[in-house]
């Protein structure tokens, strides 16, 4: 005999879900146009993309050269192409700008839309020492920058349990190919280097070597953890890794590529004596999260496990007036960047 649930009442519940789940969607609308300056890789495959999943209306794309802009102009003929960012910057109704284009210029770039009043979102990094980003921190007010890994909920998930603020070491390995085409220790290190100082606070370097010309072994200390840290682009691109291992007097947490995060609980002591070794039992490890590779739902979609979704979205709610919580606005990097010109001064 069905249960009173099952049957119809259940397929009209999941009809439910799923039309309030669409209408949620359709619903996030935008009052403004948006503008885009750059179209490199890194922007049409992160993104883009999101910007094209939430809907949200691009009136301007701003390139270097009059050849891209015409074939941009074919390619997307709803969109103006332009090589002129003051079009943009006059304009009254654009409700925000995104700059991605080479790291080289986007200090540049920032200080402009910053100047015209406008909000912006700057891709890492927004600019390459203290004195350019304390320039930029003087006239502020809506800027996200974009360091997408504090957004990432992986990171949040193990930022909530590292919050009691206990104790700990961590071990993390940042592992890329060759990278000569600019800064690896202000393109690509500021990730690892603004994860630690994100989720262990401000770090003084202990101890430094150089393992190559743009490589790099790091021991740090923060106010209540230390941490080593291999940075180095001695690897291969198409192995490039990076882990997190955080050991706290509680469990063991390890953090792979922002997909998984697992937690191992410490096995308990009486009087220094490990129990383990008295009553052997087997190791229990708990998975925080991970991404689900069988179900092709956004939540899954690497876009969101490695934060770029979050990110974009809570620059374009900002735009909007919604409720949103700026996890990277320009004031928060001071730290980073006292790393980062530490580390160079190694």
């Amino acid at each position: 005999m069905p249960l009173p649930w099952e049957g119809k009442g259940v397929g009209l519940l999941i009809d439910r879900f799923k039309r309030q789940r669409t209408e949620q969607y359709l619903s996030q609308t935008y009052s403004h146009p948006y503008a885009f300056v750059g179209m490199g890789q890194h922007s049409l495959t992160n993104l883009y993309p999101v910007l094209h999943y939430l809907g949200v209306p691009l009136k301007y794309v701003c390139v270097t050269n009059e050849q891209k802009a015409q074939l941009i102009g074919k390619k997307f003929p709803h969109i103006h192409a332009t090589t002129c960012l003051d079009d943009i910057l006059r304009d009254p109704g654009i409700g925000g700008v995104f700059v991605a284009a080479s790291p080289k210029v986007h200090f540049r770039l920032a200080q402009q839309v910053i100047q015209s009043g406008k909000p912006l979102f700057v891709e890492k990094p927004p600019c390459t020492t203290m004195e350019e980003l304390q320039t930029l921190q003087r006239s502020a007010t809506h800027v996200v920058v974009g360091l997408q890994k504090r957004y990432a909920p992986a990171v949040q998930i193990l930022k909530k349990h590292l919050a009691s603020g206990e104790k700990a070491s961590y071990d993390l390995h940042y592992q890329t190919g060759a990278y000569p085409e600019g800064d690896a220790l202000t393109d690509l290190y500021i990730h690892p280097l603004d994860l630690v100082t994100y989720l262990f606070g401000p770090a003084q370097i202990k101890a430094s070597y150089r393992t190559s010309d743009s490589g790099y072994l790091l021991m740090l200390e923060h106010g209540k953890a230390v941490g080593t840290l291999e940075l180095s682009t001695d690897y291969n691109w198409t192995t490039a890794h990076e882990s997190l291992h955080v050991v706290t007097p509680a469990a063991i947490y390890d953090l792979d590529n922002l997909e998984t995060l697992t937690r191992q609980p410490r096995q308990r002591t009486v009087f220094g004596v490990p129990m383990e070794k008295i009553h052997p039992s087997v190791p229990t490890v708990q998975y925080l999260y991970g991404r689900n590779t069988f179900n092709p739902v956004p939540q899954n979609n690497t876009l969101v496990t490695q934060g770029f979704y979050d990110e974009i979205l809570t620059f374009v709610n900002l735009c909007e007036g919604r409720k949103a919580t700026n996890l990277t606005p320009l004031s928060s990097l001071t730290d980073t960047y006292r790393l980062l010109d530490a580390v160079r001064e190694s």
